[in-house]
């Protein structure tokens, strides 16, 4: 079986580069960019080299040079050309694309390679925000046309959450400052999405306050052992995918009864399934923030 996807369509490769099939097509036709191989239907069929190259030329022409131009240089000059144009501005759009390629290759040294440069040129704060989170967005949007895999998705994630905990801990070295309220992270039961949890574990940190991070499929009974020893605790939870809708608002009243009311604590509540609270229970002591930005303003 194989473990890397070494065939793409035409469709797979507009939707990795951001180029319209039509114009693949164009390009293909008048200057010969590409070379794809056809069934025996005469449908295109392109490997990892075009991909590359395909990806290659967009930043470059991105950058202004005209396809008829770039046409006429020999392939070994082409990856040239886009290593020496690399800059402050163009290295998102370079970053994001190598991701992408270790994302498709199950690539896992470039991934670190990528991450690595960046590191020596940006904070792990600005890569999060300039690189993986676009990145995560493509990501989502390649999965939904099939262009990418679960596995793929679930390849890159992971990378990403150990740079989030390698980051994490680098800060929690330092003895927290803030005393005034303690953080204790947790997803509900079956809520899987946990790299957004985990930037915010990052950020708490950075902040200078003491952290807790109890992590995916937590039982409200864990949270009330945490509240048996802390005071001025603010929960912090995702809700994305579970609970489910319908469940959403008897969860929330549980939790508000059991563990926030009879400790004096806070919720703190992200993900798009905090929709199904908003003017149906009364949250005195919890907040809802749209954005991770939001959320760490609020810090």
């Amino acid at each position: 079986m194989e473990s890397v996807k070494s065939v793409f369509s035409i469709k797979d490769l507009e939707n990795l580069s951001g180029i319209k099939a039509h114009t693949i097509r164009i390009w293909e036709k008048r200057y010969s960019i590409l070379e794809p191989m056809r069934t025996e239907t005469n449908i295109r069929f392109y490997d990892i080299a075009n991909l590359q190259k395909l990806l290659n030329i967009t930043l470059l022409h991105n950058y202004g040079y005209k396809i008829s131009k770039i046409s006429k240089y020999p392939p070994e000059k082409i990856p040239v050309l886009v290593r020496e144009i690399i800059s402050e501005k163009s290295i998102k759009h370079h970053a994001i694309n190598a991701f992408k390629m270790a994302m498709i290759n199950f690539d896992q040294s470039l991934f670190l390679n990528t991450y690595n440069n960046l590191l020596s040129e940006k904070s792990f704060r600005e890569i999060f925000h300039e690189i993986f989170i676009p990145l995560l967005n493509e990501i989502g949007l390649l999965w939904q046309t099939d262009t990418i895999k679960p596995a793929h998705e679930h390849f890159i994630s992971n990378l990403i959450a150990q740079k989030l905990i390698i980051s994490t801990e680098k800060v929690q070295m330092q003895e927290p400052e803030k005393k005034d309220k303690i953080f204790v992270l947790f997803l509900p039961m079956n809520e899987i999405h946990e790299l957004g949890l985990l930037y915010l574990n990052y950020e708490i940190s950075l902040n200078g306050y003491k952290s807790i991070y109890l992590g995916a499929n937590t039982p409200l009974d864990n949270l009330k052992d945490v509240a048996q020893i802390f005071n001025k605790i603010v929960f912090v939870t995702y809700m994305t995918t579970s609970p489910e809708k319908e469940e959403v608002e008897s969860y929330m009243m549980r939790l508000k009864k059991e563990i926030l009311d009879s400790n004096d604590a806070q919720l703190w509540l992200l993900g798009r399934n905090t929709e199904h609270l908003q003017h149906k229970i009364d949250l005195p002591n919890i907040l809802m923030f749209n954005s991770l930005d939001t959320f760490v303003k609020s810090l």
